[in-house]
Parts: structure tokens; sequence; C-alpha cells
């Protein structure tokens, strides 16, 4: 592998931020306003480093993920019911190695091998869902992910997601800047700098209403209920963290999200909608947070929301 792209940037800078009113219950997509950025810290994580070295382990955990596909999965069952596979625990060491190598000295919370969620973290950690999706990679589907997230102060500042089966990688450059690209998986890895990069923008809405994505495996009244009370167009099913990148290639306009998900679901989603322009904010309207290991690791029902402007209609708060 050659030598990584030097960016000026820097994770552990902030750029834009969100005031908004509780009286949202994020039922419509917030008002953006600019706050003035928080100086770099040293020692921050360099962006294009980060971006570089990950999208190589990205490429190398979706071979082995696809390898896996392609045969005859032997799937357990977890403490908390969920499905696991070969796939998750051989994606998770890939990444896990790459996070070594990029910083050590950074705590790493990962779903295979996460044992303890309530010990407070520090205020930087990685959160990794090694194969996201799980139940839509045994059904054979295309709609699973890699997640890689850094969390800084309890917002997610760096993202990445790799859907091997669509072949399509997204992760964040600087603050405010997501791309996505090609990216066949590739047991030898990739190289960053040999892609064609495409620049990630969330969509205003249009006038007629909005693109909303439901859960494939978590549709439920209480989203019906949601979905009903604004101005909805279209409506799409997918899973993981594909929903995510969706709205941040301006594919759609809202994601609400009721069921239980855990912070390692949704950390590498937010960081890469926001850096494209989107939003995600918890039914009072603030942004999601992350190492709430009081709730042990588990998030609050959120909404994902694409580009603030053509807002829909007002409904009575949720």
């Amino acid at each position: 592998m050659g030598a990584a792209p030097r960016l000026p940037s820097r994770i552990g800078r902030r750029k834009n931020r969100i005031n908004l009113a509780t009286s949202h219950f994020a039922l419509s997509p917030p008002i953006e306003t600019t706050a003035q950025g928080k100086t770099p810290e040293p020692g921050g994580l360099d962006f294009g480093r980060a971006a570089w070295l990950l999208a190589d382990a990205a490429a190398r955990a979706g071979a082995v993920i696809m390898q896996h596909y392609r045969g005859t999965t032997k799937v357990e069952v977890k403490g908390d019911n969920s499905p696991v596979t070969c796939a998750d625990r051989d994606s998770e060491t890939i990444i896990l190695a790459a996070l070594a190598r990029l910083a050590p000295q950074v705590k790493v919370i990962s779903e295979e091998a996460c044992r303890d969620r309530t010990t407070p973290l520090p205020r930087r950690f990685f959160l990794v869902d090694p194969l996201d999706g799980t139940k839509e990679f045994i059904q054979k589907r295309s709609d699973f992910t890699v997640n890689i997230a850094l969390i800084e102060d309890g917002r997610p500042v760096f993202g990445l997601i790799y859907a091997p089966a669509r072949a399509l990688l997204a992760v964040t450059l600087e603050a405010g800047k997501a791309v996505e690209a090609e990216l066949t998986p590739n047991s030898s890895g990739a190289e960053l700098n040999r892609l064609h990069l495409k620049s990630l923008h969330a969509r205003i809405a249009g006038e007629s209403g909005l693109t909303a994505l439901v859960s494939h495996s978590h549709l439920d009244p209480e989203t019906e209920a949601f979905l009903v009370k604004l101005k909805i167009a279209a409506r799409s099913g997918v899973g993981s963290s594909v929903k995510f990148l969706a709205i941040a290639r301006g594919e759609a306009d809202v994601y609400p999200r009721f069921g239980p998900t855990m912070e390692w679901d949704t950390a590498a989603g937010q960081a890469v909608l926001e850096a494209a322009g989107g939003r995600v904010v918890d039914a009072s309207g603030q942004p999601l947070r992350y190492g709430k290991t009081e709730l042990g690791l588990r998030n609050p029902s959120f909404i994902a929301w694409g580009r603030a402007g053509a807002e829909p209609p007002h409904p009575a708060p949720y």
C-alpha cells in the first residue's frame, strides 16, 4: 500500500451545530445554526489517515463477509436473542487489528467483543459493528454493512460505512465532508486514493412530500403512527446502516426508529449523514448521544433527517 493521503483536517474539530426547540419533538427537520468550531486537541486523529487505513480494512473485511455469504453460514443465537455468524467474528478480527494500528491508545467498543456495557467510557472511543444487518446477511439480502465510528465527547465525529454486497463505501474525510466510492471487496485491501470519490449531500425535501425509510426487520406501530403525521410521498424498506447512507446520498428524507438499537448500530451512519448535511436526533430534538453506559449502550428512539429546508407540516407532538 502506498503512503496515505495527507489532509489538514483532524478529528476533534467541530463544525455546524443544531439549536432545537423541544417543541419540534423531532417531527420536522431541525433548523441549522452555525456555532464556532472547537480548536482540535493535540494528538487528535487525522481524518485522512483514518479513512485510508479503515477503507483498506473494510475491503478486506468485506471479502471475508462475502466468502461466508456465498457459502453455508452457521448461525448462533446470542444472549440477547440476536443472531451472530462466523462472518461477524472474522470481520471484527480484521477491523480491530486495523484500529490497533491506527490508534492503539483509543478504546474500542465492538459488538461481538464487548462484554462490559456499563463501565463509564473515556471521552474518545471507537464504536464498531463488524456486520450490521446480520438478519439481512442470513437472508442473502444485500443491505448489510460494516460500521466504524469514532466518538468524542458523546458525538460521532468520524464514520465509515461499507456495504460489501453493493460494493459501496461511504466515509468522512473531514468535518462536514463525506464521500462515497465504489469499492469491490478485496482480500488484498484497497487504496483510497485509487478510488473515484463522490461527495455526499443530503437533500432538501421536495414540496410533494418526504421519502421515508423503514426497517425491514423492525417496523412497528409507533413508526406507523409517526409517519401518518407527516406528508409522505413514498416509503422504502431497507436494513442496516444503508438507511443512513440513502439519506446522505439524497435518495430519501427521513428514517424514524422507535425500536431497540445499540450505539454501534447508528454511530457511523450518524457521522456520515451529519457530514452530508443531515441530522440524527432523539424524540426531544437533541442530537443522538453516545457512551450511554447507564443504559447499557442502548439508544433511545431517534429520527434521521435529510438537510433542513423545505419542512413538512408540523403535526402535534408525538
